[in-house]
């Protein structure tokens, strides 16, 4: 028997164990033996809301409308509307808002989110702001929830829970993401029950602004950078599973795929933009900076280099075994993907089929990273 080989395997296991189920675990743990509470109450304080949209005229009333009619929506001192260069009639609509509250803020050139979201902060003058997207509803406690959380002066960002809705035409690539939403959101409640969230929810965050600090206008995932510099200042990132932003699934893997293959690619561009971030010293979410956000960019290439070495040693009873169960894993995501071509659904198959496409759009986000193929003009990945 090959000593490499079998090495090989089963450290590439115990790695892919570790990202999926191995880190997942040990924070689980960690936030029931060493839980770190919020002390949450009323606040008296004002809140800038900012909204960052490019060709958004399908959406933009109603959402205006969700937020002022939030609970608590009296503590809004403004709301910053930020048209990134839009060419339908986003600007006028916004325009149409009779609420004084409501300011558009037009770029006539397209520059992407993070440029906009750095002109907005800084004209913003509540003391909490609130950064959302056109495309979400807020559940009407949202604000209060959120706001809550700043009654804890070491809280310097308050994520909250993105839910995506269920519809009878749901597809199988839509359960798999559904499953893999769940997935993350456990995740997210240990590490916050813990120490801190190493990012948040891009379409529900609220921040102090006295910690904002700009990011680079090329950054692809402000959602991460943002609170990533308010961590390391020393205060706390946490989810707040109570703000309720809705939000529909994707119908397809390709819709999926676009957002994914974004995401992956921000979290390797973070890699070059804050390398301090990998510093223990600088970063005192680096277990679950590193554990969450980077290690599993490496996903990839241990399930490649398990199955090879697999096959190589399947001559072995007990690795012909594990390599069947190999080969049955991902006929399992074959047969998802079969339901998907047919246009039904499948629970059982769903989670299969989006573990594999996960893996197959980091390649392809890992391959656009090392290109520095970076498009900070964000594309719509769901309808």
């Amino acid at each position: 028997m090959n000593t490499v080989l079998v090495v090989g395997f089963w450290w590439s296991v115990a790695t892919v164990a570790y990202i999926y189920a191995g880190y997942p675990l040990l924070v689980g743990i960690l936030s029931r033996l060493r839980p770190r509470s919020v002390s949450q109450a009323s606040v008296n304080c004002s809140v800038s809301v900012v909204l960052a949209a490019h060709n958004e005229a399908r959406r933009i009333v109603p959402r205006l409308n969700n937020l002022l009619s939030l609970h608590g929506a009296e503590a809004i001192r403004e709301i910053l509307v930020g048209s990134d260069g839009s060419t339908d009639e986003t600007p006028a609509l916004v325009q149409t808002c009779t609420d004084p509250r409501v300011r558009l803020i037009a770029f006539p050139v397209r520059r992407g989110k993070a440029a906009v979201l750095n002109d907005l902060i800084s004209r913003c003058t509540g003391d909490v702001v609130l950064l959302t997207d056109a495309r979400q509803e807020f559940a009407p406690d949202c604000l209060q929830a959120l706001l809550a959380n700043f009654a804890d002066p070491t809280v310097g960002v308050v994520s909250g829970e993105l839910v995506l809705r269920t519809t009878t035409t749901t597809t199988t690539a839509a359960a798999g993401i559904g499953s893999y939403w769940r997935y993350e959101k456990w995740i997210r409640r240990c590490e916050s029950r813990f120490r801190g969230v190493p990012g948040a929810t891009g379409a529900c965050y609220a921040l102090r602004r006295a910690f904002f600090r700009p990011i680079d206008e090329n950054t692809l995932l402000d959602d991460v950078a943002i609170p990533m510099h308010i961590v390391c200042q020393g205060f706390r990132c946490v989810f707040e599973p109570a703000a309720i932003a809705w939000d529909d699934p994707a119908g397809t893997p390709a819709q999926e795929a676009i957002r994914k293959r974004r995401t992956i690619a921000g979290a390797v561009q973070l890699l070059r933009l804050y390398p301090q971030w990998l510093n223990p010293r600088c970063n005192p979410l680096w277990w679950e900076y590193v554990s969450h956000k980077v290690v599993r960019l490496t996903s990839p290439g241990w399930l490649m280099l398990a199955l090879a070495s697999n096959a190589a040693l399947a001559a072995y009873p007990l690795y012909r075994v594990l390599f069947v169960a190999q080969l049955a894993f991902y006929a399992a995501a074959v047969c998802g993907w079969c339901y998907q071509q047919m246009g039904r659904r499948s629970r059982l198959f769903g989670p299969f089929l989006m573990f594999l496409i996960l893996n197959l759009t980091t390649i392809r986000a890992l391959w656009d990273a090392l290109r520095s193929r970076y498009d900070v003009t964000w594309k719509k990945a769901l309808t």
